[in-house]
Parts: structure tokens; C-alpha cells; sequence
């Protein structure tokens, strides 16, 4: 029996004696779109986090296709796209693109980042550092680092905050290219054209499932707000 890319069981996440996250059960099966949401602090960039590998939780766990979420194997199959994206300061748009491609041994990559590049409006930029761009700029410049490696898991956090209309439509079309692609997608959102197209909602409420059903039953701002 295959694993499911993303399985948490009893995930915890406390600051203190704050929690943030937990405990939440969840498993998300291969192929699946999953969209998260939730109001501002109900858990959802931590749960991202944790699932990236970027933060320990502390209590609970939460495996990638049944491997732990910090082994190197997990890592190289999770793509994941920040809510507030970071670069180095001195590597153009073009070399951060070439650094991601490379250390994940992706062979061919030029062609596909130039395309990237090209459906992001970001063509004449490569040069550019992107840590002088806009919100906007540099929303799409960290869209293309997303894109420019193979995952088999893609975690998404707030991706069309700065964006402007061409550059949501863009995202949205990557998307629709990564699932027919046999990704799974796990995208915190309000955006409602992602809930549409995907296959299922789950919504945090004080860091715990509220709402866990079929895309087309959720009322997603009935469940933001309450």
C-alpha cells in the first residue's frame, strides 16, 4: 500500500506555553489538491513549516511519502513556496535560478527557466537581483524558484498576495501543469479560483481541523471568518 505524500498524526507546535498548531491529524494522498485556510494566526504557515522541514514540532509527527520531513529524501521531493520569500543578496534572478536547478540535479533546466521566466513576466530581469524588486517581482521571481526543480510535493503559502492579474493567472496555470503532472498541492489560500480547482478544503481554527471535506461543500468565507 503506497504512503501518502503528506501524513501528520497528533502534530504540535507550542512557543512557550502558547500553541500555535495542534494536535492535528491529517493525511493528504498522492496526486491530491488540497487548499488551506483559516484567519490570520489560525496555524497555517506553522503547519507549512513544519511540513517543509523548516520547523521542529514539538509534539506529534508529520512524514513525506512515510519519511521523516527532515531527511534528505523528503526534502528533495517538497517544493515549497513561502508567504514572504528570502534571496541571497548578490545572486541575480538568473543564478538563483541556476543554484536551485543544480542542487537538485536538474538537467535541462535553462530552457525551462527561461520558459518560466517568460509566463511570469519576469523575461529582460534575469540580470536583476531580485532582493530590489517589487512585492509583486519578487513574489514571481520566488514562484519561478519553486518551479524550476522537480518535486513530487509542492507547499504553497499565501502565493497571490502582491500579484498582480497576469501573475495569479500564471500561478494558477503552473499549478494546473504540476497536478496534471501527478503533484500533490498543498496550498494555503483565499484565493477562490485555487478552492475551485481543487479537491478538497481544510481549514484551521485556533490551530486545530475545523473543516476537513470536498472543495465544492466548503463555504471558504464562512470558514475564514469564523
Amino acid at each position: 500500500m503506497t504512503a501518502p505524500t503528506l501524513e501528520a498524526a497528533g502534530l504540535a507546535k507550542s512557543y512557550g506555553d502558547a500553541p500555535a498548531v495542534g494536535p492535528v491529524d491529517m493525511s493528504v494522498a498522492a496526486g491530491q489538491r488540497v487548499v488551506l485556510v483559516g484567519h490570520n494566526g489560525s496555524g497555517k504557515t506553522t503547519l507549512l513549516r513544519m511540513a517543509a522541514g523548516l520547523l521542529e514540532p514539538t509534539g506529534g509527527s508529520i512524514r513525506i511519502a512515510g519519511l521523516d520531513v527532515g531527511s534528505v529524501e523528503a526534502r528533495t521531493m517538497t517544493s515549497y513556496l513561502a508567504d514572504h520569500p528570502v534571496f541571497y543578496d548578490d545572486l541575480s534572478v538568473w543564478e538563483h535560478l541556476e543554484f536551485i536547478a543544480r542542487l537538485h540535479e536538474t538537467h535541462d533546466w535553462e530552457q525551462h527557466a527561461a520558459d518560466l521566466l517568460d509566463v511570469l513576466g519576469l523575461t529582460g530581469r534575469g540580470d536583476a537581483l531580485p532582493t530590489t524588486f517589487s512585492r509583486g517581482l519578487r513574489q514571481k521571481a520566488a514562484i519561478a524558484l519553486a518551479f524550476v526543480r522537480p518535486f513530487e510535493l509542492l507547499l504553497v503559502d499565501e502565493p497571490f498576495v502582491g500579484l498582480d492579474l497576469a501573475g495569479r493567472e500564471a500561478l494558477l496555470e503552473l499549478f494546473r501543469r504540476a497536478h496534471d503532472d501527478g503533484a500533490t498541492l498543498l496550498v494555503a489560500t483565499h484565493e477562490l479560483t485555487t478552492v475551485a480547482a481543487s479537491d478538497r478544503v481544510v481549514a484551521l481554527r485556533d490551530g486545530v481541523v475545523a473543516h476537513d471535506g470536498p472543495a465544492g461543500e466548503a463555504d471558504v468565507a464562512d470558514l475564514v471568518t469564523r
